[in-house]
């Protein structure tokens, strides 16, 4: 039987908290995509030629938080007492209001100069997935499996501060014009 090997890990799996943190990365996939307007606003910005293209967002998003919510997975099943798994929470539940609330600053509000302040703590919040998860839980790999969330992360900050620089104003100035 191909699938042999992975009986064991899959009774071995703990699916309440897989479910936990497959639902975190899905609600954040799926919502950042549902708020993501590609539409004549967002094509019409000046953006630098090293703009990747808007098709590979999608797939980069899905890889970056399916790690995400691996880490989530490894550090609740890694954490040694019940105030760790808090602090896991806490540390996964800011993360996730921040990513939250960037798409739509950017998009529904069309204020990039405001998602680039708020980019600024959700970078703060990667990097504390990266540093401070793993001493919260004493495993390494749970911090690891964030790395291409924050190269993204700061990737997305100097794109967004380029773009807030080519476009600005926005606001009441930039539709008063």
């Amino acid at each position: 039987m191909v699938f042999a090997p992975l009986v064991p890990i899959c009774r071995a799996m703990d699916w309440t908290t897989a479910l936990i943190a497959a639902v975190w990365a899905i609600i954040l996939g799926g919502v950042g995509g549902a708020l993501t307007d590609i539409g004549p606003w967002y094509r019409e910005l000046k953006k630098p030629r090293w703009h990747p293209p808007d098709w590979l967002f999608g797939p980069a998003w899905t890889t970056i938080l399916g790690l995400a919510g691996w880490s989530f997975y490894v550090a609740l099943t890694s954490a040694p007492s019940p105030q760790a798994r808090v602090a896991v929470f806490a540390i996964f539940g800011a993360n996730f209001v921040l990513h939250f609330a960037w798409s739509p600053l950017f998009f529904k509000l069309r204020r990039p100069d405001w998602a680039l302040v708020e980019n600024v703590f959700l970078w703060c919040s990667v990097t504390a997935l990266m540093v401070v998860l793993p001493r919260v839980v004493g495993d390494s790999f749970a911090g690891w499996l964030n790395v291409p969330y924050f190269i993204w992360v700061s990737f997305a900050f100097v794109l967004n501060a380029v773009i807030v620089k080519l476009n600005a104003p926005f606001g009441r100035q930039a539709a008063a014009s």
